[in-house]
């Protein structure tokens, strides 16, 4: 009897958790944050990256529809502007936006900063050279065959090479 009587009274006193219990699971949850974090930060940058290609992309569409529809399809040696053009050629207000194949508010996904030009190159085969997309940030490029892939880096000097 007594010795029920002990062990009630030790149940009943068991309640909560011990330092000991509790600074280990602070312990566990401070390694998985240590693993986690920066994970995390490869993954939002990945997406940026990613994000920034397919808008990339999306403008090398724009500016294949609009050869097609109003170049008769020629693409060899063609350079197509996103936004009015301050630099060289010729006619300085043909461009994507101005005729309506591009949004004139485009963004770069990554910065949020409009799109405000650039151009979309073919070399001498017709094959996609490279995307240039100039915005508040600067002025940088994609490769052709990243482009069509879907994947990769840009890069701060216009591609020689699809």
């Amino acid at each position: 009897m007594l010795k029920t009587a002990v062990l009630r009274r030790l149940r009943k006193e068991e309640k909560g958790f011990t330092l000991i219990e509790l600074l280990a699971v602070i312990v566990i949850l401070g390694v998985i944050a240590a693993i986690a974090i920066p994970l995390i930060g490869n993954i939002i940058k990945s997406s940026k990256d990613d994000s920034d290609i397919a808008t990339a992309r999306q403008i090398y569409d724009a500016a294949r529809i609009y050869i097609t529809s109003e170049e008769n399809g020629v693409f060899k040696d063609a350079k197509v502007y996103i936004a009015t053009n301050t630099g060289e050629g010729t006619d300085k207000t043909i461009n994507l936006q101005d005729k309506g194949y591009l949004d004139k508010n485009i963004t770069l996904p990554s910065d949020k900063s409009t799109i405000s030009g650039g151009t979309v190159k073919f070399n001498g085969t017709g094959n996609l050279l490279y995307v240039e997309i100039t915005s508040a940030s600067g002025t940088i490029y994609y490769k052709g065959s990243e482009v069509l892939a879907g994947k990769g880096k840009p890069v701060t000097t216009a591609p020689t090479s699809p």
